[in-house]
């Protein structure tokens, strides 16, 4: 699952507002169910590792010139939670750069 935030801000500070709010990043998976671990593989790629609904799913945050692309492995066990779950964020990654 792909799910691209347009931003218009430099990379460094969408680095920074993802740093500073690393923490609601759990907000990210509908029902407020899920465990994210993240690291900085890159400067402009962020890891993670999610756990939610009895699943462990890998993705990556890459920050690009103008949007932030939510990459996430989606087992195809959750696969009809993927319109829910990239509508959200969607939406939550909007407020995370904000």
């Amino acid at each position: 699952m792909r799910v691209a935030v347009p931003h218009s801000l430099p990379k460094a500070e969408v680095r920074r507002r993802l740093d500073d709010k690393q923490d609601s990043m759990t907000n990210l998976v509908p029902g407020g169910m899920a465990e994210i671990e993240t690291s900085w593989a890159s400067e402009d790629r962020m890891i993670m590792t999610i756990r939610a609904m009895g699943q462990e799913m890998t993705g990556n945050v890459d920050i690009e010139d103008e949007a932030v692309v939510f990459t996430i492995d989606l087992p195809f066990a959750l696969s009809f939670v993927e319109p829910m779950i990239s509508g959200a964020i969607e939406q939550k990654g909007r407020k995370l750069l904000s």
